[in-house]
């Protein structure tokens, strides 16, 4: 029987909230028994996404982000999901440097830290009605 377990966490888009979904993913994926990097690369990866909702996704409104974390054997999946503004050229966000957001000294380097820490980065996006970040990472390679 494959060994899975899961969880979901819903949260306001406040900056405060950012720790909130790093310590989660950092709880739920100890069951793995993790090494010190492999926990630090997923909360740079989840504190990434979450910060992407924050300032790109609501502008600085407060909404919802949902956090799901699912563990299938070695592999660590979440998703990270806003309502917000949407992504309207995916491929261009993910370039590295690329920033919507100059003037808020953003360094366009999210979706790169993402790619590097996490073994597998998938986006979703529309225009209007929101973005869902999927990173897979596997465990004690």
């Amino acid at each position: 029987m494959e060994n899975t377990n899961e969880m979901e966490l819903i949260f306001d888009s406040s900056p405060v909230n950012e720790g909130l979904a790093r310590v989660t993913v950092a709880a739920f994926c100890t069951q793995l028994n993790p090494t010190l990097e492999e926990v630090a690369d997923l909360k740079t990866a989840v504190s990434e996404a979450v910060t992407n909702c924050i300032i790109h996704a609501y502008e600085g409104k407060i909404c919802k982000i949902r956090m799901t974390c699912r563990l299938a054997e070695k592999a660590l999946w979440v998703d990270v999901e806003d309502q917000g503004v949407g992504i309207s050229d995916i491929r261009q966000a993910m370039e590295p440097l690329f920033t919507t957001k100059p003037e808020k000294d953003r360094s366009g380097m999210g979706f790169t830290f993402m790619e590097a820490f996490m073994d597998e980065v998938k986006v979703e996006s529309q225009v209007g009605k929101g973005t869902i970040v999927h990173m897979k990472k596997v465990i004690g390679r």
